[in-house]
């Protein structure tokens, strides 16, 4: 699956960073119940590359996808796991050519025009902007639409559910990554009811 098929799924990507695997794949199945099957686990904890394996394996709707993959070590631990996707905050040469040789589906991330350019000269068309709300938000996304037509971005960093509607408003707007919609008291306390109708009321918001 392209990058921009996985993006055009729903909405919302849930960003998540799981503390305890067990916690993985109730909170995933709570996620893609209430309607966002597309997943992104960040690799920020010990658990996880655990909570990744347990995801792919055992919640079969799920699109599930590896974040904060910095290098080639980082990518191939990731497809190890199960990721079908990865995502990174930024990128480097060495770290685009790894992806570009496994042919995994990849969401790179720029903060401004000019590695939005370098990225769009390599063949990347899907761009996570990162991170948005300290980076322009709203007004640098508006900026950039016309000079960087060829391109559509994922904000991340900073949206939630009241801005959420407003980027998804925006023309070169694929999606939004946020965290909102697994809140850590939830996931702690086990309250997958609460997370499903987050989850849903994310899903319901509007893309052009």
């Amino acid at each position: 699956m392209e990058i921009a098929a996985i993006a055009g799924r729903a909405p919302v990507i849930p960003v998540l960073t799981i503390e305890r695997a067990a916690d993985a794949a109730p909170l995933a199945r709570a996620l893609v119940k209430g309607g966002l099957p597309v997943l992104e686990v960040t690799l920020r904890t010990d658990a996880a590359l655990e909570a990744l394996r347990l995801i792919a394996a055992e919640v079969r709707d799920a699109v599930v996808g590896a974040g904060t993959v910095l290098n080639a070590e980082h990518l191939k631990q990731a497809r190890q796991a199960g990721a079908q996707f990865v995502v990174s905050p930024g990128c480097t040469p060495a770290l685009a050519l790894a992806v570009k040789a496994s042919g995994t589906p990849f969401l790179p991330g720029v903060q401004t025009v000019s590695e939005a350019m370098a990225l769009m000269e390599q063949g990347f068309r899907v761009l996570k902007f990162f991170p948005a709300d300290m980076s322009g938000g709203l007004g640098w996304l508006k900026a950039v639409a016309a000079p960087l037509a060829g391109l559509r971005f994922c904000p991340t960093g900073g949206v939630n559910a009241e801005t959420a509607p407003a980027y998804l408003a925006l023309g070169n707007v694929a999606c939004v990554g946020g965290s909102w919609v697994a809140p850590k008291e939830a996931v702690a306390a086990g309250d997958w009811a609460r997370i499903e109708r987050l989850a849903a009321a994310a899903a319901g918001l509007k893309r052009p």
